[in-house]
């Protein structure tokens, strides 16, 4: 690869810098889905549902949302939903049923899919990968991961992520050929899969200071959690209080799917927690209404504990390809927040 496709390929993966708020920096971006292309595939090698059929795995998962939207109720959706989707959801509900409002706009999901990834591999777990239409306001993209984790299991929507602004996706099968499954531990890339999880996890949590975040091409989310950080530093020093946020890759959620350049797209759930300590014999409250709805009536100690669900989508190419790995998509829920 010469250093111009070279240059034009990480161009495209990162992220563009976004004027935006935690709560809609990942919502309102418009994301890039390539035309999809048609290697050569082996008679063999077939995909192992058919495109009809991801709409009607899909259509019922959203039908079964739409019931749980309206009802302001997490019950029985364990059984399309799994992995870290079903937590992020289940959050959302249970913050809609505490404020008596809607669900959160950003937990939308368009019923229009502008491409549909489906492996060819015949072990299990199965994934498939489906990138929808913008929502009717705009917001962007929404990467869907469903996954079957057994032959006599349905197939389940177990991740969501919300493409950042201006990346574009790698190229994939079209879906009547079909695309293989990555390996966690395919050594031909930049990173292996599992790598890339922990090192952006790393990279979340030192930031700049992180010894990999020169490996990563700088993206939505960092930019995100570095501003939220700041900005609540600026309220806690002068009180003599403190914060610290601690991520980890969460053991075995993970997706990774080929790509025709042989790059894998990496989805994986990564979870985190925020202490924060008021200082100077001062209460420390929640920092988001999402938060507050969680908290409920608790009583307010000088330290508070907030734990997040991080789903990240991650770009991580060739070996030498002379690029670097890329977030190119994100969904950041809060799921619990407690005294301590």
């Amino acid at each position: 690869m010469n250093g111009n496709r070279m240059n034009n390929r990480v161009t495209r993966l990162i992220a563009a810098v976004l004027a935006c708020g935690l709560t809609v920096a990942l919502a309102g971006c418009e994301g890039q889905v390539p035309q999809a292309v048609a290697p050569t595939t082996k008679d063999s090698e077939i995909p192992n549902v058919t495109v009809a059929q991801e709409k009607k795995i899909r259509k019922t998962v959203l039908d079964l949302l739409d019931q749980a939207s309206a009802a302001k109720s997490a019950d029985g959706i364990g059984s399309r939903l799994s992995g870290p989707e079903l937590a992020v959801r289940t959050s959302q509900l249970n913050i809609a049923h505490a404020t008596g409002g809607e669900i959160d706009g950003h937990a939308t999901i368009p019923d229009k899919v502008a491409q549909v990834i489906i492996p060819t591999d015949n072990e299990w777990p199965r994934v498939i990968f489906s990138i929808t239409t913008t929502t009717d306001d705009q917001q962007s993209k929404r990467l869907l991961v469903f996954r079957q984790d057994s032959a006599r299991q349905n197939y389940k929507l177990w991740g969501l992520t919300r493409l950042f602004e201006g990346v574009s996706l790698p190229k994939f099968a079209v879906a009547h050929l079909g695309s293989e499954m990555g390996d966690v531990n395919d050594s031909n890339l930049v990173m292996t899969p599992k790598q890339a999880v922990e090192r952006y996890a790393d990279v979340l949590q030192n930031g700049s200071q992180s010894k990999y975040a020169s490996s990563f091409a700088d993206d939505q989310l960092r930019q995100t959690l570095a501003t939220q950080s700041q900005n609540v530093q600026q309220g806690v020093a002068g009180n003599n209080g403190s914060q610290q946020q601690t991520f980890a890759p969460v053991d075995g959620q993970i997706a990774v799917m080929r790509s025709s350049d042989g790059g894998d797209l990496v989805v994986a759930q990564i979870d985190s927690e925020w202490i924060r300590s008021a200082g100077d014999g001062r209460e420390s409250l929640p920092a988001s209404n999402d938060e507050k709805a969680l908290f409920g009536n608790a009583t307010a100690t000088s330290t508070i504990k907030a734990t997040y669900v991080n789903v990240v989508a991650i770009y991580v190419p060739l070996k030498d390809s002379g690029e670097q790995a890329a977030a190119v998509a994100a969904e950041r829920q809060v799921i619990q927040v407690i005294p301590q």
